[in-house]
């Protein structure tokens, strides 16, 4: 049976930097479990016909010093690129959101289309990571950083009953090939004067990131919730009407795909970057839920997911330090 020290459940962004950050300190004996067949969660961007769209985060801003000095070496790097904004940047990655995530993941050990069942926690020996496979993994130490909802069907009721209530709202994107020029202006980012329900319209073409014109049309929350019991081609049919009214004259949609991300934002926020709900502390979960106290944006984002993660791995790496 393998064994790790620590145990990461989740490669979204909050997963790898907390992994980075204990790799940082020295704790290399760690293991990504992903459920996916790629790490990065919604940092996800997906091929639709010979185009290609970010499908969940579009981009980023910068508010905290440390992803302030991150975002500086992955600017050397050509990991992420300035798109739009003045005096608030807004940051994206040349090939995809995606990309960064594994550039960001590229030393971690990782084990992907992997989905955790349980992790049984005693108060003896150490803890047993169950994968749906049946597969099991001893660790002494696990940090879950899939939302609240998921976290805590993997947990024993003692710590079920650590983890707070945290509800998300769902977010539905509608993506759309063209075989002509949409009428979305450079940069490729609408978020003004837009139908009622949605969010953001984006033109991938513009953004930089695809060869042919992709569209994706990003709905809200409330939306979404609305209308989550429709069958996928009644909501795209909805969302197609708005990529339509882009269409330049002579242009035409040719695909189309639809994304339901079920937790996509949360609706209630922690007010800590992450919380210990196992025995002994054993168990911590993060993840963009989990603000730091001083966060003055208040919501869930791609610098909460990163804050969150640093933060995790910070307080695992002075546990391990301790012991």
């Amino acid at each position: 049976m393998e064994t790790k020290e620590v145990i990461i459940i989740g490669g979204g962004l909050s997963g790898i930097m907390a992994a980075r950050t204990l790799m940082k300190k020295g704790v290399e004996d760690i293991l990504i479990v992903e459920k996916s067949r790629s790490v990065g969660g919604r940092l996800a961007t997906r091929r639709i016909g010979e185009g290609k769209a970010d499908l969940g985060a579009q981009f980023f801003t910068v508010r905290s010093p440390e992803l302030q000095e991150d975002v500086g070496k992955w600017l050397e790097a050509g990991w992420v690129k300035r798109w739009f904004g003045n005096p608030y940047p807004r940051y994206t990655s040349p090939g995809g959101m995606n990309t960064l995530a594994k550039q960001l993941a590229v030393t971690i050990p990782v084990k992907l289309n992997a989905r955790v069942s349980s992790i049984r926690d005693g108060r003896d020996g150490p803890l047993e990571v169950e994968l749906e496979n049946g597969e099991r993994i001893l660790t002494n130490h696990c940090v879950v950083t899939a939302p609240a909802p998921q976290a805590i069907q993997l947990l024993t009721e003692t710590a079920q009953s650590r983890v707070p209530t945290i509800s998300f709202a769902p977010c539905f994107v509608g993506m759309f090939t063209f075989d002509g020029a949409s009428r979305i202006p450079s940069p490729g980012h609408v978020d003004e004067g837009l139908p009622d329900g949605v969010e953001r319209v984006v033109d991938h073409n513009k953004k930089g990131i695809s060869s042919t014109v992709t569209v994706s049309v990003y709905m809200k929350g409330d939306w979404s919730k609305r209308n989550e019991r429709l069958e996928d081609d009644a909501i795209l049919g909805e969302i197609q009407e708005v990529a339509e009214s882009y269409l330049e004259k002579g242009s035409a949609v040719t695909g189309a795909q639809l994304k339901r991300w079920k937790y996509a934002e949360a609706e209630v926020v922690v007010r800590t970057p992450f919380v210990d709900v196992g025995e002994e502390g054993r168990i911590i979960l993060c993840g963009d839920a989990f603000l730091r106290e001083n966060d003055e944006a208040g919501r869930t984002r791609f610098e909460s997911a990163y804050l969150s993660g640093v933060s995790a791995g910070d307080g695992l790496a002075e546990k391990l330090k301790g012991i």
